[in-house]
């Protein structure tokens, strides 16, 4: 991996940067969509291409059940098994400790699975979760990692933290030894849950390894915690992780939550939520989500959103056709997903052109204006920004701050 920041923003954390990996070049900050299982659902990978994306994230626990990795050795890894030219992240099976909990038992060797398809025990190692990852052929793989809920509380949060510490050891141990190294990159992944004496050990002991691994994640969030803890624990993070090497922030994918963690200095993200909500008819716009089943948008000719240049918005598909056809036909969920992925792609895009430009405070400022209006601004968002130089209030004085979540959903058909 070759790693180069190229701008910073004067005011925040937040950075633009080039990272050069085998199957191409991805700038930071990105997002990337979720192909599970080799596939983002709906999608072709020539489609998925068009819209301008040029890294994906594999699971790798869902790869190694089905197809298998004997398959995916065969087809000469994961890249040509699926049909993709360009950069690849797989994760460590890790997040189906916390998902598939009910299947799984943590031993210091490892996690060990009741296969949710047939039952068979799986024991997931360190090593096996890297080897699996080599098999697959991802250009950045990740360690495996003691993920507990970020609801837990009590010392199993600091046994996972410390735990995940020594498998990293085994994993670098592993990923050295097979000669991978050279051509795979391997993260690390902070854990400590929502405990700052805990991510500040565990910050310390990958930091103390950061000559052996090519970047590191901050893991063991998005998991239903408070967001104004949330957004303090990447802030920990993010201000102690070294500014060489990049910054991944897992599991996220609101738009708020993205932009704040940019602000914050993560360089990358990734979630299941732009493509899963296009499922259920939900478009993501510059103003909040779009519920496209609701009646409102029965006789609606717009587009989902005036000016996008995805294929959806730009064919001239009306949100009326999207309305008609949402529980109808999985054309209309093919088209969401489409248009949710070049939103994504847009944000991004557009905080790197601002931070290059010397101008992403004002950036940040109108897409919070736009996104929320007169809903009122998420009081965590108003904070976190606040923390790091931005004051979303300083040209709307005015403007409602709500407490909790605030996250924007289109429920009703009023107007």
């Amino acid at each position: 991996m070759q790693f180069e920041v190229l701008a910073k923003c004067h005011t925040t954390r937040a950075r633009v940067s080039r990272m050069r990996l085998a199957h191409g070049v991805t700038m930071l900050p990105t997002f990337m969509p979720v192909a599970t299982q080799a596939a983002i659902k709906g999608l072709t990978p020539q489609q998925v291409e068009a819209l301008g994306v040029n890294l994906i994230l594999n699971n790798t626990y869902h790869l190694n059940l089905r197809p298998g990795i004997e398959v995916l050795k065969q087809a000469g890894g994961a890249h040509k098994f699926q049909g993709w030219n360009h950069n690849l992240l797989t994760d460590s099976g890790g997040f189906q400790l916390v998902s598939l909990s009910k299947f799984t038992k943590i031993t210091e060797e490892g996690a060990l699975f009741a296969s949710p398809f047939d039952g068979e025990p799986t024991m997931l190692t360190p090593e096996e979760s890297i080897s699996i990852q080599h098999a697959i052929g991802a250009d950045i793989i990740m360690q495996l990692d003691d993920v507990v809920s970020s609801l837990t509380v009590g010392p199993r949060v600091e046994e996972a933290m410390w735990r995940t510490v020594r498998w990293l050891d085994r994993c670098i141990e592993f990923h050295q030894k097979s000669g991978k190294d050279t051509v795979q990159n391997l993260f690390a992944i902070v854990q400590g849950g929502l405990e700052p004496d805990l991510r500040d050990k565990c910050l310390d002991e990958m930091i103390a390894r950061r000559d052996k691994v090519a970047g590191y994640a901050i893991g063991g969030l998005s998991g239903g915690e408070e967001k104004d803890i949330f957004w303090r624990m990447i802030k920990q993070c993010a201000d102690k992780l070294p500014d060489d090497r990049p910054r991944y922030s897992m599991g996220i994918g609101f738009a708020e939550d993205l932009l704040v963690c940019v602000a914050l200095g993560v360089d990358m993200a990734d979630c299941v939520f732009p493509t899963r909500t296009a499922r259920f008819g939900v478009a993501l716009t510059s103003k909040g989500p779009l519920n496209l089943r609701l009646g409102k948008h029965a006789k609606d000719m717009r587009p989902i959103e005036e000016g996008c240049p995805c294929p959806t918005c730009s064919s001239g598909m009306t949100r009326a056709l999207l309305n008609h056809t949402a529980t109808l036909e999985t054309a209309a969920a093919h088209a969401i997903t489409q248009h949710n992925l070049v939103f994504q792609a847009r944000i991004m895009g557009g905080a790197r052109e601002a931070i290059i430009d010397g101008t992403f405070p004002q950036y940040l400022k109108q897409f919070f204006a736009n996104y929320f209006g007169d809903a009122g601004y998420p009081e965590w968002c108003v904070n976190a920004l606040r923390s790091v130089g931005v004051d979303l209030l300083e040209d709307r004085p005015d403007a409602k701050v709500i407490s909790g979540d605030g996250a924007k959903w289109e429920y009703s058909d009023a107007a």
